[in-house]
């Protein structure tokens, strides 16, 4: 066979070499990462091979591409309305805001939008673990207007990491209360605990409560006692996330981020 093109394309993050005929179809791909050349027919393994060698480094595995795993079958089928990975950081928040933009003359920020920067600031921290074999989902909506801020799921279990935007103010945790700066306590540490027990009874799995204070500079942290199940963190902090492991095996992790990127799965919490 001649004419074979061999074509660079990137797909998830992951680099693929297509190798396509003279019309444009695909006879085989070369994924990089897996070193795993699937080939659509193996009548054309040879001409794929030569067109291929200036490419391949080191072992390669040739043949046909592998079996969708179910939780590949489930992202296929689901309805794009429904799938809540395209969320960005902060999706709410920049969803309210564009609807009900504040004043333009008001003495005060709108508070919105500082917690928007917070997430916005977690949500890129948490999305730098996926490398390390990590899953995140943003703005995940609860029944009654309640939503998850981040869901972390990989190699360490699953956290439900709830964001408070702090600046440089002190804070103040007396679980269940948490105050910032000035601020009248509020009992946080009892709604990222409620949100985390939604979250498990969704996903049947434990999911763990995280709270992550954001912003540059926090000038000091008093803890009365370490809160009960809650992990709290600074934003510099999240990154540390990424070295807990020996919970969750790669393909649970793949499992368990299908059902959690359904909307459906959310409806009945």
């Amino acid at each position: 066979m001649t004419g074979l093109r061999v074509v660079p394309a990137w797909q998830h993050g992951r680099e693929r070499l297509y190798v396509c005929l003279a019309d444009g179809r695909s006879v085989a791909w070369y994924d990089r990462e897996s070193s795993r050349v699937n080939l659509l027919s193996e009548d054309h393994e040879g001409d794929v091979l030569d067109a291929l060698a200036p490419f391949l480094t080191g072992q390669v595995t040739v043949g046909p591409p592998p079996a969708p795993t179910p939780a590949e079958l489930a992202r296929l089928a689901l309805h794009p309305d429904d799938d809540l990975a395209p969320n960005r950081p902060g999706e709410a928040l920049v969803i309210a805001l564009d609807r009900d933009p504040a004043p333009a003359r008001r003495l005060r920020a709108d508070p919105r939008h500082r917690a928007l920067a917070a997430e916005q600031g977690v949500g890129a921290a948490l999305d730098a673990l996926e490398g390390a074999g990590w899953r995140v989902l943003h703005s995940v909506p609860l029944p009654g207007g309640a939503r998850i801020h981040h869901l972390l799921i990989g190699p360490g279990g699953l956290f439900c990491v709830a964001t408070l935007a702090v600046r440089k103010h002190r804070v103040r945790i007396a679980d269940p209360m948490v105050a910032v700066g000035r601020g009248e306590p509020v009992p946080l540490l009892r709604t990222v605990r409620a949100d985390a027990g939604r979250a498990s009874f969704a996903l049947t799995a434990e999911v763990r409560p995280v709270l992550a204070l954001a912003g540059t500079g926090t000038a000091d942290l008093a803890v009365a006692a370490p809160p009960r199940d809650v992990r709290v963190l600074r934003e510099a902090d999240v990154p540390g996330l990424a070295r807990l492991g020996g919970v969750l095996k790669p393909a649970d992790v793949e499992a368990l981020h299908a059902l959690a990127r359904d909307r459906r799965t959310w409806e009945r919490v």
